[in-house]
């Protein structure tokens, strides 16, 4: 990308929130994407501890619906993470030199993937002030039937809005006065595989559940911390301890 292009994008994730760049990845890198996938699905997942790989139902290996920390199990995703294409566009997009923090893989499963709640990414990161970037890689076709990311517009510029506890693995904590204002100002993108969205760690977002026959809804999700946020490590410790205890108990 081009200084104007950077300069144009910049302006257009602080107007929204979020921007949306298709063909981020071509079809030979998403296959690649697809192969260590699969390899840390097969071969590291039996092992991963329940905190760090989530089913819908934990007796049935088909629903794994999220992964964490996955640049931690194999170099090629670590290579994605750090010095890369994702790392320079999150700078881009924050203004700032970025600090990378993890790397997701999710899924909602035919079926049995559940919607994921209304909520801003920034609650669970506990930062001042609240700078950070979620890019959200597709890894296969997105649209309403299958679970599509939805956005709500300039809702970052807005501060931080109340959250309680739901009832969604992986997504413990949700918007409590979640309105229909809010599903009104909804966006939301048809993806194919290789496009990526954007969003600020204040912008509210959702996911409808997939409600196809056969159709999965895979996509990389990563996270990078602008270098001026400062994160409550106290608060946060205390949290992920939690998140680490309810996933035991829900896993067994």
């Amino acid at each position: 990308m081009n200084t104007t292009a950077n300069s144009e994008l910049y302006k257009n994730f602080c107007r929204d929130g979020y921007v949306y760049l298709p063909d981020f990845l071509t079809s030979d890198e998403v296959a690649a994407v697809k192969v260590h996938l699969e390899g840390i699905i097969e071969n590291k997942v039996p092992a991963m501890p329940p905190e760090h790989a989530f089913y819908e139902d934990r007796n049935d290996l088909s629903t794994l619906k999220q992964l964490q920390s996955l640049c931690s199990y194999d170099d090629f995703f670590y290579k994605m993470m750090f010095k890369s294409k994702f790392q320079a566009l999150a700078e881009n997009l924050l203004g700032a030199a970025v600090v990378g923090r993890n790397m997701q893989y999710f899924n909602k499963p035919p079926h049995v993937g559940k919607p994921t709640p209304a909520h801003q990414d920034g609650y669970y990161f506990m930062l001042e002030p609240n700078e950070a970037v979620t890019l959200w890689l597709g890894i296969d076709y997105v649209d309403p039937g299958n679970g599509c990311v939805r956005y709500v517009r300039g809702s970052h510029l807005q501060g931080m809005r109340p959250h309680g506890k739901t009832n969604t693995l992986g997504f413990s904590l949700g918007i409590t006065n979640y309105d229909l204002e809010d599903s009104d100002r909804e966006t939301w993108f048809s993806t194919k595989p290789g496009d990526l969205l954007a969003h600020h760690s204040l912008t509210i977002h959702r996911a409808d559940a997939n409600n196809s026959i056969d159709r999965t809804r895979k996509a990389l999700g990563f996270i990078y911390y602008s270098v001026n946020a400062v994160e409550n490590a106290t608060a946060k410790k205390a949290y992920q301890e939690q998140l680490i205890l309810e996933a035991r108990h829900r896993q067994k």
